[in-house]
């Protein structure tokens, strides 16, 4: 399953896994939400609690994540300020849930209190 994410200026595909996390987001959509930042990291509050097992902190760049702690969706993009490396490195254990297409440029450009809009691609 598929979900498109749109903000003003960029609008971008997650490919969802087949994880519990994933299908309960892919139930509770579409979510309009407010960005936030954290890093090379966007995430925004998606209104309701999702499955955390599997929970983790070991990521790539691209990812698509559940922050249990937080209730959002998280993507990320490159080293956040608990990174030690060029990985991205979660505040607290994250569910990947898939993998974004947008580019690292097109991350970077979204800003802190821009609106979001996800929904599922048709």
């Amino acid at each position: 399953m598929r979900a498109v994410c749109k903000t003003s200026n960029v609008s971008f595909v997650i490919e969802f896994n087949d994880s519990q996390t994933a299908k309960d987001i892919i139930a509770g959509l579409p979510v309009e939400s407010t960005i936030s930042t954290w890093g090379d990291e966007i995430y925004f509050d998606i209104g309701f609690k999702a499955s955390a097992e599997g929970a983790r902190m070991e990521l790539a760049v691209g990812d698509a994540a559940y922050w249990p702690q937080g209730k959002c969706l998280c993507i990320f993009f490159g080293p956040t300020p608990a990174s030690t490396s060029q990985r991205p490195t979660p505040a607290s254990p994250v569910v990947i849930v898939g993998k974004t297409n947008a580019s690292i440029q097109e991350l970077k450009s979204i800003q802190l209190g821009e609106k979001i809009k996800v929904d599922i691609l048709e």
